[in-house]
């Protein structure tokens, strides 16, 4: 089974990349680079596919990247699990993958290699519509997503419904709620399930009362007006990580060949560098040892 799912989203990523080309068939030539229309020097293309939960900081990266590199062009041809990511890296689709989880001794050919980036904190966050409220106890929050607090009137804030917006159980934003907070109750019915971190995003900022759990990094990055709360009176802030006070952390990492092409090796060297570990403390972010 595990075979037949890898081969779909390996047939997906296909033909998404095939849609592409077919749709610009001017932009791609036989050495992988293409030429821009504005600028005929042709730029090598790195190819990364990332989860949901990684690429907002792989595209920060990136554009970091390119704007110092003109000749490289990175490109993002899908918006997969880790797992995708990965059997899409394994099978020659991509140069990078993004994960948010490390290499399981399954997926491990031998061949490819996994390094964290950084640590990414997730904060429980609302619609700038809620006032009043934060601050959420372990209790209060565990109540929410049961469904036992339905109205942010029993939090302090207006007479108001609360509107949960969450993410699949499998998916880490969930896991690492569930590990720290949650535990194994379970969610009301009423919550709205989204499976990708963006459209979870989207809705928390467009619909009023929400409440929902993301990363802080995405959070900054793009500068969301939307309600950072702290939980049992601890801010979702890398200083509070830093001193054991906050532990709600998601770890982002890529996995790569051993063997990358020079353009490829020298966009990671840049991802680990000096220069890289910066740009991502000033997102916000954790970098990885």
């Amino acid at each position: 089974m595990k075979n037949i799912a890898d081969s779909i989203i390996i047939g997906i990523i296909l033909l998404g990349l095939c849609s592409c080309t077919s749709a610009k068939p001017t932009d791609l030539t036989n050495s992988n680079q293409v030429v821009s229309q504005s600028d005929s020097q042709p730029k090598t293309v790195i190819k990364i596919s990332s989860s949901s939960s990684t690429i907002t900081v792989l595209k920060l990266l990136a554009q970091a990247y390119q704007s110092q590199n003109k000749t490289v062009k990175i490109e993002f041809i899908s918006n997969s699990q880790s797992e995708g990511a990965i059997a899409a890296l394994k099978n020659d689709i991509i140069d990078i993958a993004g994960s948010s989880k490390k290499l399981k001794p399954e997926e491990d050919n031998g061949k490819i290699q996994y390094r964290e980036i950084a640590q990414d904190l997730l904060i429980v966050a609302t619609n700038n519509s809620v006032k009043g409220v934060t601050n959420l106890s372990t209790k209060q929050l565990k109540a929410i997503y049961k469904g036992d607090i339905t109205n942010w009137r029993e939090l302090g804030g207006a007479d108001a419904d609360i509107v949960v917006l969450d993410r699949p159980e499998d998916e880490s934003a969930k896991k690492l709620l569930r590990k720290y907070y949650l535990g194994e109750e379970k969610t009301t019915a009423k919550a709205v399930v989204l499976n990708k971190e963006g459209e979870l995003m989207e809705a928390l900022q467009n619909t009023p009362n929400s409440i929902g759990t993301f990363s802080l990094a995405s959070s900054l990055i793009n500068k969301l007006p939307v309600n950072r709360l702290s939980l049992n009176g601890v801010a979702p802030e890398r200083q509070n990580f830093a001193s054991g006070q906050y532990q709600m952390v998601r770890h982002i990492g890529i996995i790569w060949n051993k063997t990358p092409s020079a353009p490829t090796k020298n966009f990671i060297d840049f991802i680990f560098s000096n220069e890289g570990k910066k740009l991502l403390q000033n997102n916000g972010l954790v970098p990885g040892k």
